[in-house]
């Protein structure tokens, strides 16, 4: 497959790409052309239709579509100039080469969660975790192919799954090297702090902010899955309930950042911590390899707040 990071100007192009968006549109002398956006695995990339004729069968926007044509530089930036285009038959293509997606297992990822979820002593909190990620075959397979965010951080299919592991292990990392934790509530609230994500964000390839995700956002939406999952446990300790609920709720650490309430316990700080610390790093990372191995000075990262550059080493 020709991926769209690969493409230059000049290139003869045949090939099947997701149309994320297409529109008509009218140039200054009153033909009618088609703008698209096309994308694959690697990213995105304007398209345009100029000549409208029978070549060009009917597709719309969301569908896959094979292409032929050929890239262009137009003002400094590549696209493609389509000049055959049809809707793509199932069978002649697989999703996973045209949305972002974890380089790692998920299989082997999910594994190490259920692990994690295991080594939880307390029998409610273990009952709980077992509730949502071992019971439900339904809310399994899609925590392990939903993304964590639209576009800041782990924004790609396993990226929930990835960034809910690594949280959780640098929580069982702090628990372990600070005694006064309760890792049984810190490890439940880590594997349980983003699964409101799962209502937040659609599934790709659309990837976008639902209406529940625009509403209550999924800090409020996860708090309430885990409210509902521990009233199906009639002698679950109140007490504990409102401590993994205050872990969830104040996960953002502050109350600008979304979270209704700031971190109270040490539990509710060590997570904060973890998730910023692993959502920080996932967005460096994702940064320097969308660079392509540069090592000069990338420029100012809004994310970050710094201008940043690979290790030179």
């Amino acid at each position: 497959m020709h991926y769209i990071n690969t493409l230059q100007d000049g290139d003869d192009i045949s090939d099947i790409y997701y149309c994320k968006m297409k529109k008509s549109a009218q140039s200054k002398y009153g033909k009618t052309y088609y703008s698209l956006v096309l994308q694959d695995k690697t990213g995105t990339i304007d398209a345009k239709v100029w000549t409208l004729n029978n070549s060009i069968e009917h597709f719309e926007a969301e569908d896959y579509i094979f292409i032929e044509g050929r890239g262009q530089s137009f003002n400094d930036t590549l696209q493609i100039s389509v000049t055959k285009a049809r809707k793509a038959r199932e069978g002649e293509y697989d999703v996973k080469d045209y949305m972002p997606c974890t380089d790692l297992s998920v299989d082997s990822m999910y594994e190490e969660l259920l692990g994690l979820i295991d080594s939880v002593v307390e029998k409610h909190l273990n009952k709980l975790l077992l509730s949502f990620f071992a019971e439900d075959p339904a809310f399994a397979e899609k925590f392990k192919t939903h993304s964590a965010a639209k576009t800041i951080h782990h924004g790609f299919i396993g990226g929930l799954l990835q960034h809910t592991l690594a949280v959780a292990k640098m929580c069982d990392f702090m628990a372990q090297t600070y005694s006064i934790i309760n890792r049984d509530l810190l490890i439940t609230a880590a594997i349980c702090h983003d699964i409101g994500k799962l209502d937040e964000i659609s599934e790709f390839p659309k990837n976008d902010y639902t209406d529940d995700g625009n509403l209550m956002g999924h800090i409020v939406i996860g708090a309430m899955m885990v409210r509902d999952k521990m009233k199906e446990q009639e002698d679950f300790p109140d007490q504990l309930g409102k401590e993994l609920l205050h872990c969830i709720l104040s996960h953002h650490g502050e109350l600008e950042y979304g979270s209704p309430k700031k971190p109270a316990l040490i539990e509710a700080a060590a997570l904060n911590l973890a998730d910023n610390a692993d959502a920080r790093l996932e967005t460096f990372a994702e940064a320097l390899d969308k660079s392509q191995g540069k090592t000069e000075w990338l420029g100012y990262n809004r994310m970050l707040d710094a201008n940043i550059r690979k290790t030179l080493i």
